[in-house]
């Protein structure tokens, strides 16, 4: 099933901003018209380049997607609108490609795009984020990660840290700085805080989106802080929100660290890509990280490869994901009755 598609050859070369992916740049198109025969061309819509880990999971893709692993890979960066994605899937579809890879910028919105390409006959695989469609045959399987189990192990972590440390569940006062509003990674982690504060009386005290940026975090954190005086606790959905948050409260006189019956506010992440996060949280400025694992080129590699054989992988494909922290108090959490070792960062 190797249909003669383009072949866009690599231009512009972009710094990576992410740690540990094993490559130095995110490689984007131009319009060479070079035709692989024997190669299996796919085309992949990545919603952006928001932030580190999104950074890092595009250069996953790329890694993966390489001529010498026998793919032409037609990459296009969605910049955060899903307009541009729904553009970049039929273009694909017009290029007869073998199969598209698409990292959806929010869950909805997906039905008409993802049927053409069905009925071109194009199998769809996603990555990180789900799509809300009725159909589920739109999509032949999804990697990526249980964005609500990273907030459970999370909150759990939060519980236990302040049950030994015997700060009472009314004494937290928690505001959440949220992804992208409608995003599964935002939805999921948003849930998992919402459910533990009602089950353990925790005082969330309000929700504003960040857009899973530094530059929004800060600019959020700010404003809450000339809303509330009373914030002891910050719940940024991701690492980058959270380095943009301690900025603005070290710009308001705030000390950030776990130490909050002494004055400190403590700020919990997730992600664990950005070298200044962990190097934060190895300072004690972020408290505790749960891991988003974004090197997801070689899982769906692999099930391109399994569907490429006529074989029938599993429709949703979880990543390993771990937590971090230095504070030596909370050794595991439990959640649904497995248990997870809080790991040195």
């Amino acid at each position: 099933m190797k249909k003669i598609a383009t072949l866009l050859t690599l231009l512009l070369l972009l710094p990576a901003l992410a740690a540990g992916c094993g490559s130095s740049a995110i490689k984007e198109e131009s319009t060479d018209e070079t035709v692989e025969e024997d190669l299996i061309t796919v085309g992949f819509s990545q919603l952006g380049a928001e932030s580190d880990w999104r950074n890092t999971n595009t250069i996953s893709m790329q890694e993966a997607f390489t001529r010498d692993n026998g793919f032409n890979l037609v990459y296009k960066n969605g910049q955060q609108k899903q307009a541009n994605q729904i553009t970049a899937v039929r273009m694909f579809i017009q290029q007869g490609v073998d199969y598209i890879v698409l990292a959806p910028a929010t869950e909805t919105g997906w039905e008409s795009v993802l049927t053409e390409a069905r009925d071109a006959g194009i199998p769809v695989i996603l990555v990180d984020r789900r799509v809300d469609v009725a159909d589920k045959t739109l999509f032949s399987c999804w990697v990526g990660s249980d964005f609500e189990l990273e907030s459970k192990k999370m909150t759990e972590w939060l519980r236990k840290l302040t049950e030994v440390r015997n700060i009472s569940p009314e004494e937290l006062h928690i505001v959440n700085i949220q992804g992208t509003m409608g995003s599964t990674a935002q939805i999921g982690r948003t849930r998992g805080l919402a459910n533990a504060a009602r089950e353990n009386g925790w005082d969330l005290i309000t929700e504003v989106s960040g857009d899973f940026t530094e530059n929004k975090g800060r600019e959020v954190m700010a404003a809450m802080l000339k809303g509330y005086d009373n914030i002891n606790v910050v719940y940024c959905e991701n690492d980058n929100m959270a380095i943009g948050a301690i900025d603005a409260l070290e710009a308001a006189g705030k000390r950030v660290g776990p130490n909050i019956k002494n004055g400190e506010v403590m700020v919990v992440s997730f992600d664990g890509v950005n070298e200044k996060s962990l190097e934060y949280c190895r300072e004690g400025k972020i408290s505790c990280i749960a891991e988003c694992n974004p090197l997801h080129g070689p899982r769906v590699r692999a099930l391109i490869e399994a569907l490429d054989k006529g074989e029938t992988p599993e429709t949703f494909n979880y990543v390993d994901e771990k937590i971090f922290s230095s504070l030596n108090t909370v050794k595991s959490v439990t959640v649904d009755g497995i248990e997870y070792s809080v790991e040195e960062p």
